[in-house]
């Protein structure tokens, strides 16, 4: 997937909109996408009631080192 910048509702800004880079949608079957956020890597959602992105910045966000600090218990 080719990495585009498009508007998104932010939950920080309590909604408001402002611009994200969409950067990949893991699974063709699920309506989950990662996205830039002002530099801050997050999931976001596509309504498509609305056709509207929703990120999540605030509990959504994807840190690189995530997979690296899981144990293989």
């Amino acid at each position: 997937m080719k990495p585009y910048k498009t508007k998104a509702h932010i939950n920080s800004l309590h909604g408001g909109m402002a611009e994200v880079t969409v950067l990949d949608k893991p699974n063709e079957n699920e309506n989950y996408y990662i996205v830039d956020c002002g530099g801050v890597k997050c999931s976001a959602i596509f309504n498509w009631f609305v056709c509207e992105f929703y990120a999540d910045d605030v509990y959504g966000i994807i840190r690189e080192n995530d997979d690296e600090n899981k144990s293989d218990c």
